[in-house]
């Protein structure tokens, strides 16, 4: 056999420090041993550096980055409040950009953004767009000739966001529909800022009904505010066994939960569990944040999401997601080395389970979405957070110039 690439001199993360060689075929990982004899039409060195999975940012607010020049600080004043509970108005605030709002424009700061991705060997991104009455479509226009741009390279999964609510924005439910049928990916949803538990409700029943219809996953940004009565989490478990929709939900943020009684925690752990929902947090992007360490320990599907570059809500980011982790390791003090292996996992094989992306392990028969590190560990990885060396995509390497 040959192969289309042969990785060697590698190390991974359970090779016990010893080197092996990886070899990619048709998309796959073919083998990995000691020494691997067959000839490659690439050969990689990875001179004694850690391979490991490529990068997954289960939370890009993709058709806004790069927005906060068009902005003022008002919108990230309001959300970043030690309390956070600006975080309504915070939103309200930064709806003003989509007055503006035009895929000529969205499309420029889009590939800008996922060019970082690719140099920093991040392939799978979430990317929510705006789809209500101020963005209409625009956002999801950007986002889905974007995801076609890339497809080689990054696989860009678009959900239509009505980021103003449904029942308090009317007309947006069918901006939604009208992204569907456009070939959005993922169907979105934000119930915590409707007015009442009713209207909460009925967003979610309203987005449900919209993804059984078009069989699509959701992704919901919950319970986003410091208020610890926000109960949109436990709504959007409950509706999602009711509706046999497991493993095909993810909730981001969810930061009320840092605020939640004991009691009650468990519980939402429980049905997290339970109905198999990905929690994405983003903890470098407001003062509070999900149980991350409490979640991972009882097997709910946590990761990590890079969240906002450079718009109303976060004026930094790379969609670099060494660095995310990077800074969740100090947010969270996460220092250990054993803590470190867990926040890899987060932007790498827990994120792909949080996405229900099937096949992201670095194991024989596994995808070949892997990244080379100029790195020989974890620890050092995320202490440079640097570009990988190599990055690699459906078996053919991608690596920036």
């Amino acid at each position: 056999m040959s192969y289309d690439i042969l990785i060697k001199n590698a190390l991974t993360r359970f090779s016990e420090g010893q080197p092996v060689q990886i070899a990619i075929k048709d998309g796959k990982v073919a083998k990995i041993a000691e020494t691997i004899s067959e000839d490659a039409s690439q050969t990689i060195d990875a001179k004694g550096n850690l391979v490991t999975e490529s990068f997954v940012n289960g939370h890009l607010h993709l058709c806004k980055v790069y927005t906060l020049k068009r902005m003022d600080d008002a919108a990230m004043g309001d959300y970043t409040d030690g309390s956070m509970g600006g975080a309504m108005t915070a939103i309200e605030l930064a709806a003003k950009v989509k007055e503006e709002y035009d895929e000529s424009w969205i499309i420029e700061n889009v590939r800008k953004a996922v060019d970082l991705a690719v140099k920093f060997g991040n392939t799978h991104i979430r990317a929510f767009a705006d789809t209500d009455t101020k963005a209409k479509l625009e956002g999801v226009k950007a986002l889905i000739r974007a995801r076609e741009e890339y497809k080689d390279k990054v696989e860009i999964q678009v959900v239509a966001f009505p980021q103003d609510g449904v029942v308090r924005d009317p007309g947006a439910e069918d901006y939604i529909e009208e992204a569907m049928k456009l070939g959005a990916d993922v169907v979105g949803g934000i119930p915590w800022i409707e007015y009442t538990d009713a209207d909460a409700q009925e967003h979610i029943d309203k987005m449900f009904a919209i993804a059984k219809k078009y069989d699509k996953p959701i992704s919901m940004l919950i319970d986003d505010a410091g208020d610890a009565g926000l109960r949109t989490l436990e709504m959007l478990a409950v509706t999602t066994i009711k509706n046999g929709w497991e493993g095909r939900v993810t909730a981001q943020h969810s930061r009320a939960m840092a605020l939640y009684a004991e009691p009650y925690y468990r519980k939402i752990e429980y049905l997290l569990k339970r109905a198999k929902i990905g929690v994405v947090s983003d903890p470098q992007t407001g003062p509070l944040y999900a149980r991350v360490k409490d979640l991972y320990k009882a097997g709910v599907r946590i990761a990590l999401g890079q969240d906002d570059i450079a718009d109303a809500y976060y004026p930094y980011g790379r969609n670099n997601m060494l660095e995310v982790a990077f800074l969740a390791s100090h947010l969270m003090w996460m220092n250990s080395r054993p803590e470190m292996e867990i926040l890899y996992d987060l932007i790498t094989t827990n994120a792909a389970q949080a996405l229900d992306i099937q096949g992201h392990k670095l194991v024989e028969g596994g995808n070949a979405d892997l990244v080379v590190l100029n790195a020989s560990s974890v620890w050092e990885a995320l202490w440079s957070h640097e570009a990988p060396l190599h990055v690699i995509k459906y078996g053919k390497e991608i690596t920036a110039k």
